[in-house]
């Protein structure tokens, strides 16, 4: 199970639908949960959060490392090896402080262009079925 903790309201309307159809396609143990918490309240409430070793936390922020779809595989394969529950932060308009940045496991940059966190939630739902895929030895995929 991965754990998607994102800033603001539930998706709804065009990312909703994205994301709906990459969740209908995602099998055990990449299934995802959503958590929502109010933009405003983001900050302060992961400040406070346990960050713990049994969970391998993935900040989403542009000043994160920009990885390949294979790698991000890799990356779940091994938390998922490693019995940890992946966490995956997606931040509001504003990102993460860098205590949040330096708590996380790995700070990952979809690019340096800057998205709007609905965006970041459809790329974040597509890399995990795609990430699924490549681990299975799927189709969708192509290199």
């Amino acid at each position: 199970m991965i754990k998607i903790i994102a800033g603001g309201k539930k998706n709804a309307g065009w990312a909703g639908e994205a994301i709906s159809e990459y969740e209908k396609r995602l099998r055990k143990p990449y299934e995802v949960q959503w958590q929502f918490v109010e933009e405003e309240k983001l900050a302060r409430w992961l400040a406070d959060w346990p960050f713990n070793a049994s969970q391998y936390v993935i900040c989403c922020d542009e000043r994160g490392e920009n990885i390949s779809s294979r790698e991000y595989s890799e990356r779940l394969e091994k938390a998922f090896l490693g019995s940890r529950e992946v966490v995956i932060l997606i931040g509001g308009a504003y990102g993460f402080s860098d205590l949040v940045r330096e708590r996380a496991d790995f700070v990952w940059s979809f690019s340096k262009l800057v998205f709007p966190h609905a965006l970041a939630r459809v790329i974040v739902a597509e890399q995990t079925y795609r990430a699924q895929e490549i681990a299975r030895g799927g189709k969708y995929h192509h290199e």
